[in-house]
This record gives structure tokens, sequence and C-alpha cells, in this order.
């Protein structure tokens, strides 16, 4: 399948104009309605990948506490566990530190009728290894030299892949390191890899352009979502989806664009 990645699509901007705060934040009521909405296209989406044996592979990139496993959350809230999966791996152990470094990630593709999402990636090579030192700058480079050929083969066995990346500011990210610092149900999150990550933003900046420029293709590109906003971010990261994939019965007053302030494309 040809994803067509919202091109020439209408804006949802304008619709959203209208219940945003003074503040730019969407009203929760508002919100909410429009999710258990879009949960209503999410289900008839996972029902038409399990009919025709389709693989959905979505990938979530971001800033730390950019929201990717809030986001991950919320799209799989309805969808039938036994045909959706989440996958964070943990840090490789020494035998797969021995490996090609693709081969572990590789083993976790969708099955026929599989939604798989990613909860950070092999672009870990791209980011945070590079920034702290846990691969070697020319395991970096050599990572840019195969990573196109690897989804370039995965879309060509006909796995749709979704490449999100969520934005946010330095001070939003400040912002929520101390929130989780405050809330004991959020704490487990904080660790001391996220203040050191937060000295780095700029570093994180640069490298996650290199990113963009190097890996985002005509196949498979980046979709960047300004995340200063979780609730935003989350509805238009749906409706993205929803309008690139064609299922059946979509309902398209409903499902009829995204908000181009928050959606940027790199291909």
């Amino acid at each position: 399948m040809i994803l067509n990645y919202t091109k020439n699509l209408p804006e949802y901007q304008q619709k959203a104009k209208e219940v945003f705060k003074k503040s730019g934040k969407i009203k929760t009521e508002f919100y909410e309605k429009e999710l258990y909405r879009l949960y209503h296209e999410l289900v008839k989406l996972q029902q038409w990948i399990i009919n025709n044996d389709k693989r959905l592979l979505i990938i979530f990139e971001g800033m730390d506490t950019g929201g990717k496993s809030s986001s991950i959350k919320a799209l799989n809230y309805y969808w039938n566990p036994r045909e959706a999966r989440v996958v964070a791996l943990p840090k490789p152990n020494d035998k797969e530190r021995g490996q090609w470094y693709f081969q572990r990630y590789l083993k976790q593709m969708p099955n026929e009728s599989e939604i798989v999402c990613f909860d950070r990636s092999w672009y870990n090579r791209a980011g945070i290894e590079e920034v702290f030192g846990f691969c070697t700058h020319e395991e970096h480079e050599l990572f840019y030299k195969q990573v196109n050929d690897v989804e370039q083969m995965l879309v060509d066995d006909g796995i749709m892949i979704f490449k999100f990346y969520l934005s946010i500011s330095k001070e939003t990210q400040a912002k929520r390191i101390k929130d989780r610092e405050n809330n004991p149900l959020k704490s487990w999150k904080l660790t001391e890899l996220d203040y050191k990550s937060h000295e780095k933003y700029d570093t994180y900046v640069a490298l996650r352009d290199k990113m963009f420029l190097n890996s985002g293709t005509r196949y498979a590109p980046w979709t960047v979502l300004d995340a200063n906003d979780k609730k935003r971010a989350r509805l238009n990261l749906i409706r993205f989806l929803l309008l690139n994939i064609d299922y059946d019965n979509r309902d398209s007053e409903l499902v009829c664009g995204v908000d181009k302030e928050i959606v940027k494309m790199y291909e």
C-alpha cells in the first residue's frame, strides 16, 4: 500500500480554533468528545487491518517527557490487545550488543493482522546513544548508511510504517520534569538521565534535525507534532494516522484534516 501522508488535505485548525482557551489549550470537554469519536474510527481501522491481513508499524520518538507513552496508550485504549502490541525494549544485553544493531528490533515486526507501536526504536542510535556515548561515532554514522535501506525493505514487504516525533520546548520539558518530581504517580518515570538530557537539550535538537534530514524519505517520512499541548498533539496524531490509511467506512466528516500548526512533515 502507498500511503497518502495527508497531501492537499483540508485543515482541522479552523474548527479547533473555536474551542481553544485564550492560552491555546483545547477545552477538556471538546477533547474528550473528539477523542471518544476518534476511538470509534480507530476500532474500524484495526478491524480493517485484521480482516485484510495488514501489518502496521508505528514508531514513536521525541524529546524526553514529550508524551510518547501516553500517546501510545491513547491509541491502544480500545484496540484488541491480541492484535496490538507495544514494544519498549530495555538497553541491549551482552548478547544483543554483539548482534547487528537492527536485529533485536526486527524480531518485533508486526505479523499479519497486527499493529505494533514502538516506544522508542532503532532511532536511539540517532539521538541518545550518540549524546551519551552509548555507541561510537562510527556506529552512529553506520546507522545512517543502513536505516533507509532497512525501512525500504520493510515497506517493500508490505509493512505500513508511520514515524512520529513529539517535539517540545526546553521550558515545557523543565516543567514536566518538575511535575514528575512532585507527583508520586509519575515519579517512577524520572531518572538521572532525564536531568542530563534536559541539560543537553540543544544537542538533542541538532541531532533531531540531522535525523530528519538523513532518514525522512518518501516511503517513510517523519511526522513531527508540536507536543507542548498534549491534547492537541494527541488528537492530531490520531487524525493523521486515520487520514493516511484507506480503511473501510471512514467517517469523512470527523476525519477531515489536521492542524497544520501542529503537524509538520519531513520527507
